[in-house]
């Protein structure tokens, strides 16, 4: 990192709508924290850069994580983010967050140091949520997946060879690791809350060629249950899992893929409308305080901001997508060191993919707001198709498995509104029909795990909203 890090560089940016800014602190060193930052660099900002990061090490991809490094094409420490252009930033790596002083523009330091700003990013993204009963998560051979260090020492467990693993959540990151570890030669159980894999992000349609494409590879898939205990050895060595239905699964491997929680803790009491579902931010990333005004200095980006889409309906959504954290931080960045009248809205459409079982699968749009959806290309049956969703009349996403080529056609149709189910003639004519059905999405007051798009707030011709006073 020596390299790359040259220290502070004094300065500010000309023509800011009367401010002086010449301190920019971002919080959170990933993905979306290092794209902000070279976009401000980008776009001429010459003061100081602060990059604060809960982890050691600079930026890493993670999507990596669950599929190349997994199956041991490529090693932890072989993820590094590529750079666009020099930063010139004052790294504090290692040191989190612990709190926000709104008036004083503080941000306070695990070390006891506060470091003051003029702007500040928050891009603090999520963590993987672990299992909760502690003493059995830290037993040898339970694992999350979310950081390089998680992954290493994952990987070094799956190369010796364990019995059987277990995964418990069969969202894309569960479904990811079961399809790692069978491509490994491992045997490996599935236990998922829903009924099926993928249910939570692409309903109960899609989520039930998901469950064959799982069977199909050997997969012990069991559905509509959950684990309630992990049991050890007397050297500390996990050796058996409790389910729900009162079965067991020996096992020597379990990895907790129940979602993420975003990090958002170190802001209690800041000011800002801040809590489990992220930071809420306008479009143009600009962050909310708890009475709903927009703040001037403070912004999101990235998987811990909530913001407001114009393209659906105006409800708050939680993108947990690659594409999302790099699109939305150089928006934030861009406003960041822009006056009123050259800011933009943040307004990139949902788009994500999977590699899982030989199929490689791609969404764009809200598929969880889906109320029915319809084949318009191959057959759910041949595991190679497209599906689309409607809500209230409209196209507002689409998925398609080993049919990604497409996806690009069905974006211009969530983007134009165009009426659900959509008529055309120049696809495929698919043998199971093109007449909707319900998504069979989850109810969304039950948990569920791994879906990509939280979708928040209300819809505005519902005309309802629920308002709770805040506590003395």
């Amino acid at each position: 990192m020596a390299g790359r890090v040259a220290g502070r560089v004094a300065g500010t940016v000309a023509g800011m709508a009367g401010d002086d800014i010449g301190r920019i602190v971002v919080v959170g060193a990933s993905l979306a924290g290092l794209r902000a930052a070279e976009k401000l660099r980008q776009e001429g900002f010459t003061g100081t850069i602060t990059m604060i990061g809960d982890e050691p090490q600079e930026a890493y991809d993670r999507p990596p994580l669950s599929k190349q490094v997994l199956i041991g094409r490529v090693p932890p420490d072989s993820t590094a983010l590529p750079w666009r252009c020099a930063v010139d930033a004052e790294w504090r790596l290692g040191t989190p967050a612990t709190g926000l002083d709104l008036e004083g523009r503080k941000v306070r330091l695990a070390d006891g140091e506060e470091v003051p700003f003029d702007r500040l990013l928050i891009a603090t993204g999520t963590r993987a949520r672990p299992w909760a009963k502690e003493v059995e998560a830290e037993l040898d051979g339970v694992f999350v997946l979310r950081t390089s260090g998680d992954a290493a020492g994952l990987s070094r467990k799956l190369n010796a060879g364990p019995r059987r693993v277990l995964v418990v959540g069969a969202g894309f990151t569960g479904s990811e690791i079961a399809s790692a570890c069978r491509e490994r030669g491992l045997e490996v159980t599935v236990v998922e809350r829903g009924p099926a894999p993928l249910v939570g992000a692409l309903g109960g349609v899609i989520g039930g060629v998901a469950a064959e494409l799982q069977r199909a590879h050997g997969v012990d898939l069991r559905g509509g249950l959950t684990l309630t205990a992990l049991e050890g050895d007397q050297a500390g060595r996990l050796r058996r899992a409790h389910l729900s239905d009162g079965g067991t699964v020996d096992a020597d491997v379990a990895v907790i893929a129940l979602g993420a929680l975003r990090n958002t803790e170190w802001l209690a009491g800041s000011g800002l409308a801040a809590g489990p579902r992220g930071v809420a931010c306008d479009a143009g990333c600009r962050a909310f305080d708890v009475n709903g005004l927009v703040t001037e200095d403070i912004f999101v980006a990235g998987d811990v901001a909530r913001a407001p889409h114009p393209l659906f309906g105006y409800r708050f959504l939680s993108l947990e997508h690659w594409g999302n954290a790099v699109e939305q931080a150089e928006i934030a960045a861009h406003n960041m060191v822009s006056p009123g009248p050259r800011r933009r809205p943040h307004l990139w459409v949902p788009a994500f993919w999977s590699a899982q079982f030989g199929v490689n699968i791609k969404s764009v749009g809200v598929p969880p707001m889906g109320e029915e959806l319809v084949v318009t290309q191959g057959a759910l049956s041949e595991h190679r198709f497209v599906a689309v969703y409607g809500f209230q009349g409209r196209v507002i996403a689409a998925v398609g498995f080993d049919q990604g080529r497409w996806l690009e056609f069905y974006q211009g149709l969530i983007e134009s509104a165009a009426p659900f189910p959509p008529e055309f003639a120049t696809v495929d004519r698919p043998p199971d029909g093109r007449r909707p059905v319900p998504a069979d999405f989850p109810d969304p007051s039950l948990p569920s795990h791994g879906p990509t798009v939280t979708v928040s707030g209300y819809a505005p011709n519902e005309r309802r909203v629920t308002f709770t006073p805040a506590r003395p």
